[in-house]
This record gives C-alpha cells, structure tokens and sequence, in this order.
C-alpha cells in the first residue's frame, strides 16, 4: 500500500511544530518527523523546501544557511535550518 504524501496544510504545520520551541530544525528533522523514522522520508524534502519558502515569504519562518536568515530564494541552497521569527520586545 503506498501512502499518501502529506498536503501544504500538514507540511506547514509539521515546519511550524517543528520550530515552535524557539528552536531551529533542519528540513530532514521535519521529514523524518512525517514520515517516521526508517520510512523514506528524502522523498519529502523537495516540497518541505518549497513550503519553508513559502512560509519565509509569509513571515512566519527565518531559513537560515551559515547562521545567518537568507533573504531570498535563490540563497537557499546547501544546508539550511529553520528557525520561527522572532517575536518583537
């Protein structure tokens, strides 16, 4: 039986989960956490990018490669986290 890939709404709430505790996550982190652990989770990767760009565009997340937020889509490349934004003082 082959199951189905999660939509945009479960992408996006399986990014946000991931970096509510202020934390940052990796995209294979939020992969394997849909998936589950020994299932093939690199198959999700492509499109938790996409939403992550998506999300970033939205304000909702920071991608971060080196450390340091990215500011547009074409730096997002290599290894990257996620990170939620910040709340204002």
């Amino acid at each position: 039986m082959t199951q189905t890939p999660p939509d945009n709404d479960a992408l996006d709430a399986a990014i946000l989960a991931g970096v509510a505790a202020g934390k940052s996550v990796s995209p294979s982190d939020v992969a394997v956490a849909l998936a589950g652990p020994g299932k093939a989770w690199q198959g999700l990767l492509p499109k938790i990018r996409a939403r992550a760009l998506v999300l970033m565009a939205e304000g909702k997340i920071e991608i971060l490669r080196k450390g340091k937020p990215i500011a547009d889509a074409a730096d997002m490349r290599g290894v990257v986290r996620l990170r939620g934004v910040p709340l204002p003082p």
